[in-house]
């Protein structure tokens, strides 16, 4: 198992806790941020916009990644339009589809015509990577997010469909697989030896990267040491 720093898979931070953003963007090994609708939602984000703007007066040099939230194309456009317009950095993320289940192929087509920097999201099949990749513009930088961590809670090894993914996008250059919503530290090296370019990862399981190459007894003492304190805490008897 390589250290982080020897990977070359790029790890961005997801999240939407500004506090949070910021002290992941200040690490060496954080190539770039995410967030999403449902992130922000948990976060208490009530002005979009307004959070979206601050948190790019403070992130200039790394990529960033915020979401469109209309059901509606038309509207999808104009959002991603607006969002494509706060920075250079900025990546605009379209939902593969809509809640009617209808495909953003189009979509994506013509943003991509526009020179929009896309992130598309909430991909889970090798079928919506084609279409998907069909419709960028090879010379406009992309990503391509598919649900890895999603697909595993179904009881599929997503490791095969990432290592297919990777083929499939070799006549897009410019397009960049990712790993996302990942459930545990070790995916980040399923991704890495997978062949994806990023990995999307949240707070919680960035804050175990200090586990890396952790001795394993040295764990098990301190679990034993945790098992062994909070009953204290709790101050149980027999």
């Amino acid at each position: 198992m390589k250290a982080i720093e020897q990977l070359a898979i790029k790890i961005f931070a997801d999240g939407a806790d500004r506090a949070g953003m910021l002290e992941m963007y200040a690490k060496p090994y954080i190539r770039g941020l995410t967030t999403n609708p449902t992130l922000m939602n948990r976060a208490g984000v009530t002005d979009y916009r307004a959070f979206c703007k601050d948190i790019l007066s403070s992130i200039k040099d790394k990529p960033l990644s915020f979401e469109v939230f209309s059901d509606d194309f038309v509207e999808m456009e104009r959002q991603a339009m607006e969002i494509a317009g706060w920075g250079e950095n900025v990546y605009v993320k379209i939902p593969v589809t809509n809640t009617r289940r209808e495909s953003c192929y189009h979509l994506v087509s013509t943003l991509a015509a526009r020179k929009v920097k896309l992130n598309i999201t909430a991909i889970m099949t090798l079928n919506q990577i084609r279409h998907v990749a069909a419709a960028l513009d090879p010379a406009v930088p992309s990503y391509i997010s598919v649900f890895a961590g999603r697909i595993a809670d179904t009881g599929r090894d997503p490791v095969p469909i990432m290592q297919a993914a990777v083929e499939l996008l070799k006549t897009s250059p410019l397009a960049e697989l990712i790993w996302a919503s990942p459930r545990e530290l070790l995916n980040i090296f399923h991704a890495e030896q997978a062949g994806c370019h990023v990995i999307t990862v949240t707070n919680d399981i960035l804050k175990k990267l200090d586990l890396v190459h952790y001795d394993l007894d040295e764990f098990s003492l301190d679990t034993v040491k945790m098992f062994h304190g909070d009953a204290l805490h709790a101050g149980f008897t027999l």
